[in-house]
């Protein structure tokens, strides 16, 4: 299993707790963020991993080579901010299998990968999105599933109130993606863009809940909490 990981986004909310680094890059417990991430990964089985990066990528590539813990990594540059769908599928270039993972930058969601896997298996998805429930929703954009679990809508408001969201973790197909008619280079959001294209074009988008420990170090309140969050 290879990981796609969406590490490109400029981190502007974060900037007055992190000034001079890119986002995944953050030091958490005197380590980046990117580090938590990818040993969590790791130990689910993921041996392969594609940093897709922009912003300070320097710093990234510097700190991490071609290997990290034995597993090979490479990265696919934004000359330009292409948004998240276009950091997407310009690391979707450099897939090799046919069923990636793919992981927000920014977030840490302790999701069983065999679990996921075997939904996504089972309900025969195109795409399967990991999904938290929250009980107070004022920040995300919320997924409305139908009863199978089935995805049937990406809501950019948020409720206010509990809600379903999307945890920014994915396991996709790369030729799915890449057969919507966006290639890589360009640019484009996945949510309000990719996703809805999926959903348009009646792809099958399989929602897998999970309850578990999730962090989104996207401002710095949170940014502080991860400490608390991430496993030892």
């Amino acid at each position: 299993m290879e990981a796609l990981i969406l590490a490109g986004g400029l981190g502007t909310r974060l900037r007055e707790a992190v000034p001079d680094l890119p986002k995944p890059m953050a030091p958490i417990r005197n380590r980046p963020f990117l580090e938590h991430q990818m040993d969590y990964w790791i130990g689910q089985g993921v041996t392969r991993f594609i940093l897709s990066v922009g912003y300070k990528h320097e710093l990234i590539e510097a700190h991490f080579g071609s290997t990290y813990r034995q597993c090979p990594v490479v990265y696919a540059r934004e000359a330009i901010p292409l948004g998240t769908g276009g950091g997407l599928l310009l690391g979707l270039s450099q897939a090799r299998g046919d069923l990636v993972l793919v992981l927000n930058g920014d977030t840490f969601f302790e999701v069983s990968l065999a679990d996921m896997r075997e939904r996504d298996e089972t309900l025969q998805a195109d795409v399967t999105v990991a999904l938290r429930r929250i009980a107070h929703n004022d920040r995300y954009g919320e997924v409305a599933l139908d009863a199978q679990g089935v995805v049937t809508a990406f809501n950019a408001a948020a409720s206010g109130g509990e809600g379903i969201i999307n945890g920014g973790v994915y396991l996709l197909r790369p030729a799915v993606l890449l057969g919507l008619g966006y290639v890589p280079g360009d640019k484009v959001a996945l949510e309000q863009d990719l996703f809805p294209c999926l959903l348009k074009t009646r792809k099958r988008v399989i929602g897998f809940i999970s309850d578990t420990n999730f962090i989104d170090i996207g401002i710095p309140e949170d940014y502080y909490r991860a400490a608390d969050v991430l496993p030892n």
